[in-house]
């Protein structure tokens, strides 16, 4: 399975690297890019084979995610956020679901939208909020039990594929218990209203528009079935919400140094030892961050969850993020000023590339995670902030 999809994203990388331009500058969303992914069966990546996916682990997923993003970074992105949550749904394990009380009937509702997304549909995710970030824990968006089902109430921001999406992975906290945090898998259609917010730095295909919620959802909408399951899994599966964007990042860095190379060689610049010394410089920093993402991936593939694994999560992200933004601002300035123009690959590149560290969780808050951790304490408990 490895060689096959990891060879799809390969081949459709110079197809979404042609449309990333005009869709960076107009801030349309890749829709084309989408129909590529769907084509490909990639939507089925983290599904199951039993339910009709390619059963990918972690570490293939991540191999997927750097190519696509060699291609364009942003329509990886949002690739990623489908990855979540069908990877995070195929992960519950018949002794994990038994363990956190999943009753059968939210079983088979899992499997539907697990075999809907082998099948051609895509999940985005709504989590982040104005004022709480990806702080699960401080979310504004409620919930409450209403006849045959769930009413939702509240406005997410940064949603990335906002009015693209087959339906929208929501946090939500309990109107009755603040302190429980429950999320649900909202189809799109009536009771969803897109925001167009999204004008960034980098990034700018996503559509990470807000979006506004006031709908009812059937009663097996709520994932897993269970109230409160959000932050619980949350702490089980932080790669999910931490590490899959460092994948996404590293393919950026990658296809910065890519496009240095082009240009330099284009104006016969590859002569300047400073110029190659950066490159040189560059190629090794992505590597070593390649690596931190891929033996992170392993450790989850093999123990998910354990100490050292999370770890391993929080350096990737960290690595990632910093060394995307640090690579693509120093080849750019190899490549010198005919490469900030807009339009030139390198300046799309650099800004995408700035966005890495800013992603929950950012660089800041993963190497507090980490400096913590370092001295001996519990990073998920002494921070000065709720992680979620």
């Amino acid at each position: 399975m490895t060689l096959q999809a990891v060879e799809a994203a390969r081949r459709l990388a110079p197809r979404l690297a042609a449309r990333a331009a005009e869709h960076d500058r107009d801030g349309t969303f890749p829709v084309d890019d989408f129909r590529d992914l769907r084509e490909a069966g990639l939507f089925g990546l983290m599904v199951p084979r039993d339910l009709g996916g390619l059963g990918a682990t972690f570490g293939e997923y991540a191999a997927v995610a750097t190519e696509l993003a060699r291609g364009n970074g942003a329509t990886a992105l949002v690739f990623n956020m489908h990855a979540s949550v069908t990877g995070a749904l195929g992960a519950v394990t018949e002794e994990l679901a038994e363990a956190l009380g999943v009753p059968e009937e939210a079983l088979a509702a899992r499997d539907r939208l697990l075999r809907a997304a082998a099948e051609g549909s895509w999940y985005a995710v709504a989590m982040s909020e104005p004022g709480a970030g990806a702080r699960l824990s401080q979310l504004s968006t409620v919930y409450e039990p209403v006849d045959g089902g769930w009413r939702i109430k509240g406005s997410k921001t940064f949603c990335s594929g906002a009015g693209h999406a087959d339906g929208y992975l929501v946090a939500a906290r309990s109107s009755a218990d603040p302190s429980v945090v429950s999320q649900f898998l909202v189809p799109a259609g009536a009771g969803l209203t897109v925001e167009e917010t999204w004008d960034s730095l980098g990034m700018r295909a996503t559509s990470s528009h807000d979006l506004h919620l006031d709908v009812t959802v059937p009663a097996d909408r709520l994932l897993g079935g269970v109230e409160g399951l959000a932050l619980v899994v949350a702490q089980l599966m932080p790669h999910w919400l931490v590490a899959s964007y460092a994948a996404v990042y590293v393919g950026v860095a990658r296809a910065a140094i890519d496009a240095a190379a082009e240009h330099l060689n284009a104006r016969n610049l590859g002569g300047l030892p400073a110029v190659r010394a950066r490159l040189g410089r560059a190629d090794a920093a992505v590597a070593a961050a390649g690596l931190a993402v891929a033996e992170a991936a392993r450790r989850v593939d093999e123990a998910p969850g354990d100490a050292e694994t999370n770890r391993w999560v929080w350096r990737a992200k960290l690595l990632a993020g910093t060394t995307a933004a640090d690579v693509a601002a120093s080849v750019l300035e190899a490549a010198g000023t005919a490469a900030t123009r807009r339009g030139h690959p390198l300046e799309r590149l650099y800004r995408d590339a700035r966005c890495g560290s800013l992603h929950p969780a950012t660089s800041d808050v993963c190497a507090d995670w980490l400096g913590i951790a370092a001295l001996g304490g519990d990073p998920d408990r002494d921070g000065s902030a709720p992680r979620w």
